[in-house]
């Protein structure tokens, strides 16, 4: 069996773990967790690597390089799913992950650095709300409020913790220095359309998407449907609508590589038939390259909600819910990747900013990311079509083991991380 065949009937493996019998699921300090983290450190233990399961859950494996206690490389993704989930989303980069150690084998043992493979436990935030809860225990950022949060059943992180084994008081030993780490490398699928637009199997990540979210309400009158006027009429629900297509105008304008805003909700009240709305809210969550231009545009979009309640005797109300920072990839981990994907074949490999969020955007904060992109049917994610060819798989193998070995290179020649080179084209 060839490798690309084995990693995809491991994920085939991986999605029978679910929680559903009539869909994927499988979600943070779950029975289905638990024996996901099992067998993937069977495959970890295969391939020649210490496996362990650390403090957050997060399942690791550990192989030393020419001398024991080295910085490691990191290659992973997370084992956790959203409900109805596809068959590659994370799970795909971990078993990525495990087969290029089994690929490289011995070579591991005269590399200038360890080499790990970490699945890790909660990156969708599916049980409890808030994401990326193990690699925020491995970036150091755990944060003590989280204990208080609860499932649908009630059950708070701490419990889940201790029913799964884990001791909440010593989640801090899941933490990484940065001096113990020479970068992490993640591979997952694109979770959209451009590289099956561009006929390309693969594609190396300029920037993780920095995002903002917020609760937008616009304030107006009730009043009776029949008895009131438009020249009378102060209707939220009117205003928040000419917002929505403002956000989408002002996002599409910026092109394909631009922006991405999303109102995913909107509520009325009163919420009769008959009556005219007095308030509607809505969300917005707005998505960029970079921090700079999410923040650019945020500025223009508010002007304009403004400006179209104001002409309609409306007030609006916003409150920030959420804010990450856009987490670029390393210029020296951009360009090991990208040599990555000719090395598999292609001799143009492509930029692409990624709009989804991943474990990568936490590991930033203590160590420098790089992530390869594969192709995925139809852009299609979170959604049990989601679908990758094996071809793909192949050479996403071939090249992610290149980057480990043009990683090693780079730190062998500069003892350092290397500087960008300009050559590294960023269009996809």
């Amino acid at each position: 069996m060839s490798s690309a065949s084995l990693v995809l009937a491991r994920c085939a493996e991986l999605d029978l773990l679910s929680a559903r019998p009539d869909a994927l699921e499988r979600v943070h300090l779950s029975a289905e967790h638990a024996a996901a983290n099992a067998l993937v450190a069977s495959w970890l233990t295969r391939a020649g690597l210490r496996a362990r399961v650390d403090a957050a859950g997060n399942v690791c494996g550990r192989r030393e390089g020419r001398e024991p206690g080295l910085p490691a490389l990191l290659l992973g993704s997370h084992l956790d799913t959203v409900p109805d989930a596809g068959s590659f989303d994370g799970m795909l980069g971990v078993v990525m992950a495990v087969a290029v150690a089994e690929r490289l084998g011995d070579r591991v043992d005269e590399l200038p650095f360890a080499l790990e493979v970490i699945g890790f436990s909660d990156e969708e935030g599916t049980r409890f709300g808030t994401a990326l809860l193990g690699s925020r225990a491995v970036a150091g950022s755990w944060r003590e409020e989280w204990w208080e949060l609860r499932d649908r059943d009630g059950i708070t992180l701490r419990e889940a913790f201790v029913g799964f084994g884990l001791d909440p008081d010593r989640v801090g030993d899941a933490a990484r220095r940065p001096e113990e780490m020479v970068g992490y490398l993640e591979a997952h699928i694109e979770q959209g359309p451009f590289l099956e637009a561009a006929d390309a199997s693969l594609g190396y990540v300029t920037s993780i998407a920095g995002a903002r979210r917020f609760q937008l309400t616009v304030h107006g009158e009730a009043r009776h449907a029949g008895g009131t006027p438009y020249a009378r009429r102060r209707d939220a629900l009117v205003g928040a609508s000419e917002i929505v297509t403002a956000v989408e105008r002002l996002a599409r304008a910026t092109g394909e590589q631009g922006c991405i805003a999303t109102v995913g909700r909107l509520e009325v009240a009163p919420g009769a038939v008959n009556v005219v709305p007095g308030r509607a809210d809505l969300s917005l969550d707005l998505r960029a390259a970079t921090d700079a231009e999410r923040d650019a545009m945020w500025q223009r979009m508010h002007r304009t909600m403004l400006d179209l309640c104001a002409a309609r005797g409306l007030r609006l109300e916003v409150v920030e819910t959420h804010t990450a920072p856009a987490a670029p990839c390393a210029p020296w981990l951009r360009e090991a990747v990208a040599a990555g994907i000719r090395h598999a074949g292609d001799p143009a490999a492509p930029g692409l900013w990624s709009r989804a969020g991943h474990d990568a955007m936490a590991l930033a904060e203590v160590t420098d990311i790089g992530m390869l992109f594969l192709r995925c049917h139809d852009g299609i994610s979170h959604a049990p079509d989601e679908d990758v060819r094996e071809i793909d798989v192949a050479r996403g193998l071939d090249a992610l083991e290149q980057t480990v070995l043009e990683v090693a290179a780079a730190v062998e020649a500069r003892g350092a991380r290397p500087a960008y080179p300009a050559s590294l084209t960023e269009v996809p």
